[in-house]
């Protein structure tokens, strides 16, 4: 990772800790930032809550859209400890930042959903790109966001989701610029890890997926994109909260795009060679 100056410094201290020291750094509200390179190696994941009643929709709408909902955990209901990945941690605090949505709209945005925890909640982690990240900088590939102290930027497509019941809406994805002569590069890197999103979705004009400018994403921030790089589009495990806007359940609490769950699984368990 090429970093320089205090925010590289942080950020090389940052991606040294293990995932249970940086939760509760999280948990005792020391670190409210995004997750990218944090913990380096360890994978991170995407959060969904949903109440009992809609828990089975879910599941079978993330089975049927692996790419964007690549399932790594799915709780007890009533439990926030995911026990698969990361036993004894408590989803209802170890995330930095988190979004409430009612009815299909953005009511609040906080760093712990205490006060928003019920005994019938259902909770599912989500394969995240972040993960395979190290992979990429490791191979001498390009992450920008870490580079420039930034969100990934994430956007609404026109690719439709397979629906399952009350589950519906466009698929989202995140971009990150390439340099045109390891785009190949960077798909092969990323096909080995096909329960965090695993290969592309789209490579090259944004406007084939419904992207009418790349400057302003729907989630994140927006990054550079230098002279012969190729922006380069991952599904992204935000598409609930895009289904969530669509679909309008009673409830769906999520994390705050960008701001993740570190598991204690590392990459290469995931990795497919």
């Amino acid at each position: 990772m090429v970093l320089s100056g205090k925010w590289g410094e942080r950020m090389k201290k940052l991606a040294a800790l293990d995932p249970g020291e940086i939760r509760s750094q999280i948990r005792r509200g020391e670190l409210v930032r995004p997750t990218a390179g944090l913990a380096e190696g360890y994978v991170q994941a995407n959060l969904a809550v949903v109440p009992k009643d809609l828990a089975y929709d879910f599941l079978l709408f993330a089975q049927r859209n692996p790419k964007p909902c690549p399932i790594l955990d799915v709780t007890d209901i009533g439990s926030p400890e995911p026990k698969r990945v990361a036993p004894g941690a408590d989803l209802r605090f170890d995330i930095p930042k988190y979004r409430i949505y009612k009815h299909g709209v953005l009511t609040a945005e906080v760093t712990d959903i205490a006060a928003y925890w019920r005994n019938d909640l259902v909770a599912f982690l989500l394969g995240c790109s972040f993960t395979f990240e190290t992979a990429l900088l490791k191979a001498g590939v390009p992450v920008r966001h870490i580079e420039q102290g930034c969100n990934v930027p994430m956007y609404i497509t026109n690719i439709d989701c397979v629906p399952a019941g009350s589950f519906h809406g466009k698929t989202v994805v995140s971009m990150r610029p390439i340099p045109q002569q390891q785009v190949v590069r960077a798909v092969q890197i990323t096909s080995r890890f096909p329960a965090v999103h695993g290969a592309p979705v789209h490579i090259g004009d944004p406007a084939l997926i419904g992207i009418e400018d790349i400057a302003k994403p729907d989630f994140g921030d927006p990054v550079t994109i230098n002279p012969g790089e190729t922006p380069v589009f991952w599904a992204c495990g935000v598409t609930p909260q895009a289904v969530a806007m669509t679909v309008r359940p009673e409830l769906m609490i999520t994390h705050a795009p960008g701001y993740m769950f570190i598991c204690d699984i590392r990459d290469e368990d995931l990795s497919v060679l």
